[in-house]
């Protein structure tokens, strides 16, 4: 079998820009392997169950009754009590969650939220349906009644 004798320097050259593509794409293309994907992936992950429990935690230490003494006790203590305090008052214990597991972080990004807040917003306390009188609710029909 005869073979061209360009044949020879073009598989070289083939062989060295796919090197040479590797190196770029790995180093500067943001190409990554399998294993970094997946790492990267249960980070953001992780960081995304730290944020969602955190909102809750800001949530229910707000809607607490003592969220304002709370708050002054949480912005006194230092920064690496702060997230005790949050995790043994329970705002960051999710019933859904096996064996009421705690999310690791969240506690700390629920304290930075609450120092961070100047004041805390004001609690709206909805009534219960049994607290509302039907003959308090205005009667008067309306125009689409007739």
């Amino acid at each position: 079998m005869n073979i061209p004798e360009w044949t020879k320097p073009a598989i070289f050259g083939a062989a060295g820009g796919a090197f040479a593509l590797a190196i770029l794409g790995f180093t500067w293309g943001g190409w990554v392997t399998g294993g970094t994907a997946e790492g990267i992936a249960a980070h953001a992950a992780q960081d995304a169950r730290e944020q969602i429990v955190a909102s809750i935690c800001v949530e229910r230490f707000i809607a607490s009754a003592d969220a304002a003494s709370d708050q002054a006790d949480l912005k006194e203590a230092s920064s690496w009590q702060r997230d005790n305090l949050i995790e043994e008052a329970g705002w960051i214990t999710l019933t859904a969650l096996p064996d009421n597991e705690q999310v690791a972080g969240a506690a700390d990004i629920c304290a930075e939220r609450l120092v961070a807040m100047e004041d805390l917003p004001e609690r709206m306390v909805m009534p219960e349906a049994s607290v509302v009188d039907p003959k308090d609710v205005d009667a008067e029909p309306s125009a689409i009644d007739g």
